[in-house]
C-alpha cells in the first residue's frame, strides 16, 4: 500500500501534531506561486512589467543563498526546530508587511521586492531545520519517507494553489493573497513553537562558538560523497533551468497550441509529481545512490519526446510521467545526506547545499533564453534531456570507478592500534558510487548513531557542516 511508509511518521507524536502547520504553508506557498508575480504586475509601472516581475520572482528565493553564506556563524549552531520556526516567522512578519503597506499606502513596486527579499533570506536555513528535525525524530530508516511527506504538501500545494489563487485574486486582489500566505506562515512559526519541545527547540550549540560562515560548504568541499552529491543535483536542476523558456515557445510556435495547451502540461507535470511524492516512501528499502542515478536517467529520457517533436497525444502523458520521476528526486537527495552527515553538522550541511542548489535553476532559465534565440525551442529541450541523460550515466560511470575493487589495491592496513579520526579510504568514494551501503560507517559525523552508552564524537574537527 502507498500510505505504509508512512505510517511511522505519522505515529511519531512531534511530527504528526507539525502536519497540520506544514500543510497550512505549503497550500499557502501555492497561492503565492501566482499571486507574487501577479501583484508585482500590479504594482510596475507600465512598461517595466517584465522587468519587475522577474525582480519579483528572484527577490522571493534568492536572497536565501546570501543569507546561507551571511549567518552562518549566527545560526550554524541552532537546532532544526529553531531554524525552522525562525524561518516561518520572518515569512510572517515580512510577507504580512506587505498588506499592511497596502493599507497604509505607502505599497509601491521597490518596497514590495524589497520585502519578498527579506522573507526568503532564512529560506535555505527553515528547509535545513525541517529535514534535521525529520532526521532527529526518526531512525534512518523512516527519512526518506519523513522527506517525501513534508515534500508532498507542496506537490499537492502546486496542484491546488495555483487556481485557487487565481479565484482569489479575482475576488479580492493579490494583496490579499499575499496576505494569506503570510498567516500561513504564523500558523507554522505557532505550530513550531507550541509542538516541538523547549528541549529540543533549544538543543545545539551557542551561537558563534563553533561553526565559521562558511563551515558547511568546507565540509562538502572536502568530503568527495557530499560534492558528488552537490554536483549531481546542481547540474540536473541547471538542465531543467530552461524548459521554463522553451516549453511556452514549443507550444505556441512548434505546435501552435494555446495557453490552455501549456497549462494542460503544467497539470499533467504537477499531478505525475503528487503521485510520485506519494510512492517515494516505497523506496525506503532500495540503495539510495542507484536510485538518485535512475532517477535523473528516466527523468531525462522522459523529457526525450518534447525534444523529438512528439505529438501532444504522446508527448503529454509522457511529461507526466516525468513529474512522476522527479517527484522522489529531493527526498532522496536530502536522505544520502541525512546518512552522510551526524544530526549536530546536518542543518549546517542542508543550508549550503541548499545555496547552491537554489542558484541552478534560475541559472538554467537565464541560459534558456539565448539557447532558445540561437537553436529552437525544440532543439533547446532535446539538448536538454539528452544532457540530462548523460549527466546521469556520466555520474554512474564516475560511481564505478571509485567502487572498491575497481581502482588499484588498497594499501594495507595500519596494525592494531588507536583508532585514528581521519578519513579512511572508503570515505573518498564518490557519492556516485553504484553500489554497497548508502553511508561510511566510519565517517566521523556518524558518530551521534552509536548507542547511548557510548560517548558520541564532536562531529568532523576541523569540518563544520551548514
Amino acid at each position: 500500500m502507498p500510505l505504509l511508509p508512512y505510517r511511522p511518521v505519522l505515529a511519531q507524536p512531534v511530527l504528526r501534531r507539525l502536519l497540520p502547520g506544514l500543510a497550512v504553508s505549503a497550500l499557502g506557498d501555492g497561492l503565492a506561486l501566482v499571486a507574487v508575480t501577479w501583484l508585482a504586475l500590479e504594482l510596475a509601472p507600465v512598461g517595466q512589467r517584465g522587468t519587475w516581475t522577474a525582480f519579483a520572482v528572484a527577490a522571493y528565493t534568492l536572497p536565501g543563498a546570501a543569507g546561507a553564506v551571511l549567518l552562518g556563524r549566527v545560526l550554524g549552531g541552532r537546532s532544526g526546530a529553531q531554524l525552522a520556526g525562525w524561518d516561518a516567522t520572518l515569512r510572517a512578519l515580512a510577507l504580512g508587511a506587505i498588506p499592511v503597506a497596502h493599507v497604509a499606502g505607502v505599497l509601491d513596486v521597490g518596497l514590495y521586492v524589497a520585502l519578498l527579499a527579506a522573507s526568503s533570506l532564512l529560506h535555505p536555513w527553515g528547509s535545513a531545520g525541517r529535514f534535521t528535525l525529520v532526521a532527529e525524530l526518526l531512525p534512518e530508516r523512516d527519512h526518506l519517507a519523513g522527506n517525501a511527506l513534508l515534500g508532498l504538501f507542496g506537490q499537492a500545494a502546486t496542484v491546488v494553489g495555483p487556481p485557487l489563487a487565481g479565484l482569489l485574486i479575482a475576488g479580492a486582489g493579490a494583496v490579499w493573497v499575499i496576505a494569506i500566505d503570510a498567516a500561513s506562515f504564523a500558523v507554522l512559526a505557532v505550530s513550531y513553537r507550541l509542538v516541538v519541545p523547549a528541549g529540543r527547540r533549544r538543543a545545539g550549540r551557542a551561537a558563534g562558538a563553533g561553526p565559521s560562515r562558511t563551515s558547511g560548504f568546507r565540509v562538502i568541499g572536502r568530503d568527495r560523497s557530499l560534492l558528488g552529491l552537490l554536483a549531481l543535483s546542481c547540474g540536473f536542476f541547471f538542465l531543467f533551468g530552461p524548459f521554463y523558456v522553451a516549453m511556452p515557445v514549443h507550444v505556441t510556435e512548434d505546435l501552435h497550441a494555446s495557453a490552455a495547451t501549456l497549462g494542460g502540461y503544467y497539470t499533467a507535470f504537477g499531478i505525475g509529481s503528487l503521485a510520485g511524492g506519494l510512492l517515494t516512501g516505497q523506496l525506503r528499502d532500495r540503495p539510495l545512490r542507484p536510485t538518485l542515478l535512475g532517477i535523473v536517467v528516466a527523468f531525462g529520457a522522459a523529457l526525450l519526446p518534447l525534444g523529438l517533436g512528439a505529438p501532444v497525444v504522446v508527448s503529454l502523458p509522457v511529461f507526466a510521467v516525468a513529474g512522476l520521476v522527479w517527484a522522489p528526486y529531493r527526498p532522496t537527495a536530502t536522505a544520502l545526506f541525512q546518512r552522510r552527515a551526524g544530526v549536530a553538522e546536518l542543518p549546517r550541511v542542508l543550508a549550503a547545499n541548499g545555496a547552491v542548489t537554489v542558484l541552478a535553476v534560475p541559472l538554467g532559465t537565464m541560459l534558456g533564453g539565448p539557447a532558445t534565440a540561437a537553436l529552437g525551442a525544440r532543439p533547446t529541450l532535446l539538448v536538454c534531456a539528452v544532457g540530462t541523460v548523460a549527466l546521469g550515466l556520466l555520474a554512474a560511470g564516475v560511481g564505478a570507478l571509485h567502487r572498491p575493487g575497481a581502482g588499484p589495491p588498497a594499501e594495507p592496513e595500519p596494525p592494531p592500534g588507536p583508532r585514528q579520526s581521519g578519513r579512511t579510504a572508503t570515505d573518498a568514494n564518490s557519492l556516485i558510487d553504484s553500489g554497497g551501503s548508502d553511508r561510511v560507517t566510519d565517517h566521523p559525523a556518524q558518530a551521534h548513531r552509536a548507542p547511548a552508552a557510548a560517548p558520541a564524537r564532536s562531529g568532523v574537527g576541523a569540518l563544520d557542516v551548514a
